[in-house]
């Protein structure tokens, strides 16, 4: 999987999220959610910018 990196102000939901990291909702919740990711809320729902996913999954690799 390559990760690019792109825009920084882009937010994306639950599902979009785990669809940018290539893998399903629930694993995102699993391995993501609960792991520290900042959120924001809107409404009743988290969002989570583009590039904080991006700035985790760097941050986390196993080089």
């Amino acid at each position: 999987m390559v990760l690019k990196k792109t825009y920084d102000h882009i937010l994306l939901n639950r599902e979009e999220a785990a669809a940018y990291l290539g893998i399903d909702p629930v694993s995102f919740d699993k391995y993501f959610r609960k792991k520290g990711l900042k959120a924001f809320m809107l409404g009743k729902q988290e969002r989570y910018l583009q590039s904080e996913l991006y700035s985790f999954i760097k941050k986390n690799s196993i080089t």
